[in-house]
C-alpha cells in the first residue's frame, strides 16, 4: 500500500468522515443492504480512496460508508479483501486497521458461510464463538504475540439476540483460503475437527483485531450447506438469495450490537 493509514484517514475526513467512530462494520457477501439503515450517510467508492485496493467479488459493493445508527457514529466497509483475490495479508486486514485508526470502540464483522453442522439450515445467523485456522498463517505480523480475546464478546452477542427475540446459532468458524469450495472429504474432516461453518474471510480480521485489542463481534449468515451435507450443487448465487431472506433481521441485529455492545 503506497499510502499510510493517516493519509487515508485525512482523505476520508476531508470527505466528511468524523475523526473518531463509535463502531466499525465489515459487511460480508450479499449483506450490503445494511447501509440502507445508516442515517445521514456519506459513501465513497473504494476506487476513489488513495492507495485503496478494489474488491472483485460478486456481492461486495466496494464502498466505504459513514453516518449514524441512533447516536453512534459508524464507518462501514461494504466489501472486503480476500487472500484468493491475490491480496497480501496486510491488505486483507486493512479495514481493521482503518477502524483502529478512527479509534472505533467496537468492530462488527459479518460474512456469508457454508454450514458444516448438519443441524444448521440456510438462512441461519450464527454468532462466531471460536475460530479454526487449519494451520494457515493468518497474521500479517507473525512476530507479534497476543491473546485471542473474542470469547466474552460472543456471550454478549447472544444476550442481545435474546433481547430481540432473534434465534441465533453459535459455533466455530473454520477459515480456508479459497476461492474454490471444499470437497466432500474435506467437509467430513472439518466436522470431525469440530467446525460448524466454513468460509474464506473473517479469521484474519479477528486475529488482527485481537492484536490491536479492539472489542470485536462476529456473525455468520449461513448461505449454503457445505459440500456433501446435501445433494444440492454449490452455487455462489445462493449467497444473494439467503442474504435477501434475512436482510431485515441481520440489519436489526447489527444495529442493536452497535447500540448495546
Amino acid at each position: 500500500m503506497s499510502f499510510s493509514l493517516s493519509e487515508i484517514k485525512k482523505f476520508l475526513t476531508n470527505q466528511g468522515f468524523s475523526k473518531e467512530m463509535d463502531a466499525a462494520v465489515i459487511l460480508g457477501s450479499g449483506l450490503g443492504g445494511f447501509v440502507d439503515r445508516i442515517e445521514n450517510p456519506i459513501s465513497v467508492p473504494y476506487e476513489k480512496i488513495p492507495g485503496f485496493p478494489e474488491t472483485s467479488v460478486h456481492g461486495h459493493a466496494g464502498d466505504l460508508c459513514t453516518g449514524t445508527i441512533g447516536n453512534k457514529k459508524i464507518i462501514v466497509f461494504s466489501g472486503r479483501f480476500h487472500l484468493y483475490e491475490g491480496h497480501e495479508q496486510s491488505v486483507t486486514v486493512l479495514p481493521v486497521r482503518i477502524a483502529n485508526e478512527f479509534s472505533a470502540r467496537k468492530l462488527i464483522i459479518s460474512n456469508a458461510a457454508g454450514a458444516i453442522n448438519e443441524s444448521f439450515k440456510v438462512g441461519d445467523l450464527m454468532v462466531i464463538e471460536d475460530i479454526f485456522r487449519l494451520f494457515e498463517m493468518v497474521s500479517s505480523r507473525p512476530g507479534d504475540k497476543f491473546r485471542y480475546h473474542h470469547y466474552e464478546t460472543a456471550r454478549k452477542l447472544r444476550q442481545i439476540a435474546a433481547e430481540l427475540q432473534l434465534e441465533v446459532q453459535r459455533g466455530t468458524y473454520l477459515f480456508v483460503n479459497g476461492p474454490n469450495y471444499e470437497t466432500k472429504a474435506e467437509i467430513r474432516a472439518f466436522r470431525i475437527l469440530g467446525a460448524d461453518v466454513v468460509g474464506m474471510s473473517t479469521v484474519p480480521e479477528l486475529i488482527e483485531a485481537s492484536r490491536l485489542k479492539l472489542q470485536t463481534a462476529a456473525v455468520s449468515l449461513i448461505t449454503n450447506m457445505a459440500a456433501g451435507v446435501t445433494k444440492k450443487r454449490l452455487d455462489h448465487s445462493e449467497v444473494k438469495k439467503a442474504a435477501e431472506s434475512r436482510k431485515d433481521d441481520f440489519a436489526k441485529y447489527v444495529s442493536e450490537i452497535i447500540l448495546k455492545l
